[in-house]
């Protein structure tokens, strides 16, 4: 199987079930960004020491998987099957947060990303999290009806998930600034 199949050249991609879409397309740009999130998760989990959090980080790519299959289906093709998300997703990464938790001081102020380069990596896929998440948003809120009926469980679903999942590396974060040492700034407004 050749990697370059050429179908794509005039700017335009397959759905998941054969329909043809602009790449610039909302639904593109939101499983291309939870595709770039799941790079930062791979790079996080290549500078990630503890075998917990290595495991945890290696279950969140495969879940951004799941999520991507979801954003990448065709919606009119009620058809298809993907894998889905599901609650237990969430309560997992609600239990790592809470145990991070445990071992850091509460958090007081808005923290600036850095400190540490791997910090920095943790607050980049944050971010890049979020943006995922905006374009979920929009994808939900800006399509048709039937789409919504279709969709809906499944991009709710997804938006809670890439949602705690933020909330998961901004802890992460702060938890590997405390492991390595690193000075966890705190921004204070000039008044």
């Amino acid at each position: 199987m050749k990697i370059y199949t050429k179908t794509g050249d005039i700017g335009e991609t397959s759905l998941f079930g054969g329909r043809r879409v602009l790449k610039s397309e909302l639904r593109i740009e939101a499983y291309g960004t939870v595709d770039e999130l799941n790079s930062w998760i791979g790079l996080l989990r290549d500078v990630q020491t503890e075998s917990t959090t290595k495991d945890l980080l290696k279950e969140v790519q495969d879940r951004l998987f799941t999520l991507g299959s979801t954003l990448a289906a065709d919606p009119d093709n009620s058809k298809l099957k993907t894998p889905d998300l599901h609650e237990s997703d969430i309560e997992l990464l609600e239990n790592a947060i809470d145990k991070m938790d445990e071992e850091l001081e509460p958090l007081r102020n808005f923290v600036l990303p850095g400190g540490h380069v791997f910090v920095s990596y943790c607050h980049l896929a944050r971010t890049v999290c979020r943006r995922a998440e905006r374009l979920c948003v929009s994808l939900i809120h800006g399509t048709t009806k039937q789409e919504k009926s279709g969709a809906s469980d499944a991009m709710n679903i997804s938006i809670k998930y890439l949602n705690r999942l933020s909330d998961y590396l901004f802890t992460l974060s702060r938890k590997m600034a405390k492991d390595l040492g690193a000075e966890e700034v705190n921004w204070l407004p000039r008044k």
